[in-house]
């Protein structure tokens, strides 16, 4: 069957109406593959797969780039459709927001950290659209990449605090040959950032090696990870390593960690992270 493109609430409701067991991966569109490997991890788990293309204003803060951000609706509609989607859903913001969205959901604490230290609002923003999407498409499973860690620990929490009957499956991150973590935003960095960029990846491994190998002062690896980014011409906004479960800070006695970071090349914010697991 063809895809089938649905713009307003009230016709993918009744579209839905008809379908049991809905496998749902929210997106910002200018789909690459690791998108794709969400559709097709969908595909596998539902009988009925929704994807959404929706740039959320409410996730972006006054200085980010919500109007330059890529929107190439006919081209991820191809994909889409190649990777076995059944339907997507590509409402305008007067949809999702036909009045002033003066009731948001309000993220947990962890959501000021991280990414959200440079990004205030941002899981906020993130959590009310990924409601409102939840509420509209009522999914049995929703997708998520493993690269945005920290959205994907926040959107966990959400539905287990408010009892939403969703299975969260997370897809592994996808990347090019060099390790770089596929992201709309790669296409912002130039040539040469582009050969700079996979050694955010490289950091992150060199991090796991360290602490694999019995290194326990993550406070020290951090600052020495961050400072060698820093000497070679990046903006480092974090380079951390967390309990995998409750991303707090990581203790001796964690033994299910996660390294993450965040850093720019010129204008391009990059994130990637590594889960990993040691003997506490």
């Amino acid at each position: 069957m063809a895809l089938e493109t649905i713009s307003d609430i009230a016709s993918l409701r009744a579209r839905l109406a008809q379908e049991n067991y809905i496998a749902f991966v929210p997106t910002m569109g200018n789909l690459h593959a690791g998108h794709i490997h969400l559709v097709k991890l969908a595909r596998e788990k539902g009988q009925c797969v929704v994807a959404s293309i929706f740039v959320n204003p409410l996730q972006f803060g006054a200085n980010e780039d919500l109007a330059s951000y890529p929107r190439t609706l006919e081209a991820d509609c191809e994909k889409l459709d190649a990777a076995g989607a059944d339907i997507v859903f590509t409402p305008s913001a007067s949809e999702i927001y036909p009045a002033e969205q003066t009731m948001r959901i309000s993220a947990p604490p962890i959501a000021n950290e991280l990414c959200g230290a440079a990004r205030p609002g941002h899981f906020d923003g993130v959590a009310t659209v990924v409601m409102k999407l939840f509420n509209i498409v009522r999914p049995s499973v929703a997708v998520f990449g493993k690269k945005d860690f920290q959205q994907l620990f926040i959107i966990r929490e959400l539905v287990r605090q408010f009892n939403l009957p969703i299975e969260i499956v997370a897809g592994e991150t996808q990347r090019e040959a060099s390790g770089l973590a596929l992201s709309s935003r790669n296409g912002y960095l130039n040539a040469s950032q582009r050969l700079e960029a996979q050694r955010l990846y490289r950091t992150l491994q060199l991090i796991v090696e360290n602490v694999q190998k019995g290194n326990r002062d993550y406070s020290a690896i951090e600052t020495q990870s961050s400072q060698y980014l820093t000497q070679l011409g990046w903006i480092v906004d974090y380079i951390s390593i967390r309990s995998a479960a409750t991303l707090a800070p990581a203790t001796p006695q964690d033994s299910d960690l996660v390294a993450l970071a965040a850093a720019r090349q010129g204008r391009t914010r990059l994130i990637d992270n590594i889960e990993f697991s040691i003997s506490a």
